[in-house]
């Protein structure tokens, strides 16, 4: 595809949307974000539907070619709804994010219930059985990501609290107990992510060190516009930010991603790196999934040529 006619770095797929909600199975009210990762030699996504009733569940869906999705009829996980902490999903689980991590695959996810929203996690190793491992966060934290390896023996978490703007990093040697919190970006004034900033896929290692995809919204006459930008964290201490991108790398342009349920928004929870290049995977207008492709060194460039304005 012609990068100048696309008028972004990311390049859209010419088939999207590669989800809509005629694409599913079933009847469901609408389709938010979704997760992917390479298994067993096809990709496998992991998307957000919103249920008739109103509620959210995650279901998985498989593709040969990362373009055509065969979406499962059954969801992978649903609420919580006959235990004591039934009440902290009581609205649903939604945006997963996948990390493989030592053999295994770590699904961080939002909880949505009576008193707020907490990021969860839960493991697999065969996307069949899946094991709840309990809450990461106190109430009102969203956009949990845990990097694909661990940093100086320990677990690493970026997390968005809900009443905050701006994107923080954690720590963990068990996946139970979770400190020494800093900030690691903020949103910038003046610049397209001005309002709030919140990390999209799991980080992805590069010789640079971690590329990390973040969105950012903006305040506008019409209401929030939500675009991607990318940054390159520190290898060893990813509170350390390198470089950032002064522009967006995807801005929502076509119909798809300026109409829908939340209209004006790309919003990305996966993204896998092939041979050099970057396939995102996003949703659009909370109404549908799409696929965006760019080399891996155009999002680098980007984010070093653009000064030091982190």
């Amino acid at each position: 595809m012609d990068r100048h006619k696309s008028r972004d770095l990311v390049a859209r797929s010419p088939g999207n949307p590669l989800i809509s909600l005629s694409d599913l199975p079933f009847r469901a009210g609408d389709i938010w974000n979704a997760a992917v990762v390479r298994f067993q030699g096809q990709y496998l996504m992991l998307l957000t539907v919103e249920e008739l009733e109103g509620y959210y569940s995650i279901y998985r869906a498989d593709s040969a070619d990362g373009e055509k999705f065969t979406i499962n009829a059954e969801p992978f996980m649903v609420r919580l709804q006959c235990c004591p902490a039934a009440n902290y999903e009581s609205v649903g689980i939604r945006d997963p994010r996948i990390t493989p991590l030592n053999g295994e695959y770590f699904i961080t996810y939002v909880a949505d219930g009576d008193h707020g929203m907490r990021i969860a996690l839960a493991r697999t190793t065969d996307f069949v059985c899946v094991e709840r491992l309990g809450y990461l966060t106190q109430v009102d934290v969203k956009n949990g990501v845990m990097f694909p390896r661990k940093i100086g023996g320990r677990y690493v978490l970026l997390k968005r609290p809900d009443d905050g703007s701006s994107i923080w990093v954690s720590y963990s040697e068990d996946l139970e107990f979770w400190g020494e919190c800093n900030v690691v970006m903020t949103p910038r004034g003046g610049f397209w992510d001005s309002t709030r900033i919140g990390a999209s896929a799991p980080p992805i290692e590069i010789d640079d060190g971690w590329l990390l995809i973040y969105y950012g919204e903006k305040g506008t006459s019409a209401g929030p516009l939500v675009r991607l930008g990318a940054a390159v964290l520190d290898r060893d201490d990813p509170s350390k930010v390198l470089a950032r991108s002064n522009i967006p790398i995807l801005t929502p342009r076509e119909r798809y991603e300026r109409i829908g349920d939340v209209p004006n928004v790309v919003f990305s929870t996966g993204a896998l790196l092939d041979d050099g290049t970057l396939r995102l995977y996003y949703g659009a207008s909370d109404s549908c999934i799409c696929l965006g492709t760019v080399s891996v060194d155009v999002i680098v460039a980007a984010c070093f040529d653009s000064g030091r304005e982190f």
